[in-house]
């Protein structure tokens, strides 16, 4: 059946000028997005840390006297590189869109355009450098690269942290109106309530004809108010305050009327998102491609092999002989306690399932009495786990300096061998028990796809206390949309969550 027209779907005419007007004295009482300011604070914050980095670089290499020292074959004034230099770094960080408000605040993207911006900075830099024979000083370009690229990084993860603080004081939100059927909204609106640090705050929704009746939509234990039908969308908008409409389901509102829309939210000053019903998948591998004038999302393999797959184990080697060198008192102070505390072996090996489904033995220090496996089939009445997880809060398996070590997850830190072995990964999917892999179904079975690995996902999403379905979503998520970054970031993460012993029994 052939779409109504968008101004009929609407319930509106189709002069779209009166509209605006209709909601021009309304539109003020909403409040306006915190994203303007914010990135306006990025901006000067940008702006101050590479003045400060090049400044700091210039005395560094040339002297505090030095303003107007030759530098290079050229004879240029070294104020005047510093200057060209700043301006250049400025200008990378816009054209790598580094302050784009899709992507500030939240997710391994941000930091991303950041890295890569400096980066093709000083490549070109070092380009026309040899080009060109200009002999600038390379102490400089040394000095000023890692230390502006690390400025800028930490910059943006303070304001991040301002940000969260601010999110759980109920401050700095986006106020979201979904746009859909029950079935297609209620999950998007379970996963925005379930992570409040994203940001978004569910203020109504917007049913089908059939169910805007109804005064409340029940989400586990909160009531999202209902503002009518899709033709109600932009009086909704200004009767809830929101700043962004969420729409789930395309098909349902038609072409016409999601062009429509789109328009009429331009004059209400509110941003739109549509859902494409994929979930977790995204990052890279998502790409909006026009196919006669539709916009269609075009969704690229995973891609684990190549320059992806060297990139990673070339991380994971040089990361785990740096941590194994930095942390050998550690290591040794743990082997230690371990055998004066009880009997057995210091190290406990674990079989567990890789890459491919191949095993291998994965190495940890003992947390347990020596015979625990033994113990395990009289302990299952008492499992809190769920799937095929075997979980205990107050298990009486661990000894007194496996309890310790078990609470800053010091009795992992053998898996750096694996992961030197090629057998693990410094970040992956959790490594599953073989029972685990011969009960798993299609879906969980691509979690084999990528090495197992020491932290992830699960672990900086609340390690023991996740359920089993949770644990699942995560690690396929990891494998969908694996990056460097986002690598890095959950790394950082992880340190975050040892540290505050989060979810560890």
């Amino acid at each position: 059946m052939a779409h109504r027209p968008a101004y009929d779907t609407l319930g509106r005419s189709s002069e779209r000028a009166p509209l605006r007007l209709r909601f021009a004295g309304r539109v003020g009482e909403r409040s306006r997005s915190w994203i303007h300011g914010y990135v306006i604070r990025l901006a000067w914050t940008d702006a101050v840390i590479v003045a400060l980095v090049v400044c700091l670089a210039q005395v560094a290499r040339f002297g505090a006297d030095s303003a107007m020292a030759p530098n290079g074959d050229a004879q240029v004034p070294a104020v005047l590189v510093s200057v060209v230099l700043g301006f250049s770094w400025l200008m990378s960080l816009r054209a790598f869109q580094t302050l784009d408000r899709r992507i500030v605040g939240s997710g391994s993207q941000e930091y991303s355009r950041v890295v890569t911006a400096c980066l093709a900075l000083f490549g070109v830099l070092a380009m026309v450098d040899l080009l060109f024979r200009l002999n600038i000083a390379r102490g400089f370009i040394a000095i000023a690269l890692p230390a502006g690229t690390l400025g800028l990084l930490i910059s943006r993860w303070l304001w991040r942290q301002r940000l969260g603080h601010q999110r759980l004081r109920s401050q700095s939100l986006e106020h979201v109106l979904v746009v859909g059927t029950e079935v297609s909204a209620v999950p998007m609106i379970e996963r925005l309530l379930r992570q409040p640090n994203l940001g978004y705050r569910v203020v109504g929704i917007c049913l089908p004809n059939r169910l805007a009746h109804r005064a409340f939509v029940s989400v586990g234990d909160t009531e999202v108010p209902v503002h009518g039908t899709f033709g109600d969308v932009c009086n909704a908008v200004v009767d809830s305050g929101a700043t962004t409409v969420a729409v789930t389901s395309a098909e349902a509102l038609g072409h016409d009327a999601m062009q429509a829309l789109s328009w009429d939210l331009e004059g209400l000053d509110v941003d739109m998102m549509v859902s494409p019903g994929v979930t977790d998948v995204a990052g890279p591998r998502v790409m909006v491609r026009p196919v006669a004038g539709l916009p269609l999302l075009h969704i690229d393999k995973p891609r684990y092999e190549g320059a992806n797959r060297f990139r990673k184990a070339f991380v994971d080697r040089v990361g785990a002989a740096l941590i194994l060198f930095l942390l050998a008192p550690v290591l040794l102070s743990v082997a230690v306690a371990i055998k004066l505390d009880s009997r057995g072996p210091v190290f406990y090996r674990a079989t567990r399932v890789g890459l491919n489904n191949v095993s291998f033995s994965m190495w940890k220090f003992r947390s347990m009495v020596q015979n625990a496996d033994a113990l395990k089939e009289n302990l299952r009445a008492l499992n809190e786990g769920s799937g095929v997880l075997f979980k205990m809060r107050d298990d009486p398996r661990v000894t007194r300096v496996g309890a310790f070590i078990r609470r800053y997850s010091l009795d992992e830190l053998p898996q750096l061998f694996n992961v030197l072995g090629g057998t693990m990964s410094l970040v992956g999917p959790r490594p599953p028990l073989p029972d685990e892999v011969e009960r798993y179904d299609g879906r969980v079975a691509r979690r084999m796809l990528v090495k197992p690995g020491m932290t992830g996902l699960w672990q900086v999403s609340g390690r023991s206390d996740l359920s089993w379905e949770e644990s699942v979503r995560l690690d396929l998520s990891y494998v969908e949309n694996w990056s460097i970054m986002q690598d890095a970031l959950i790394l950082w993460k992880t340190v975050k969550a040892v540290v505050a012993k989060d979810g560890a029994y």
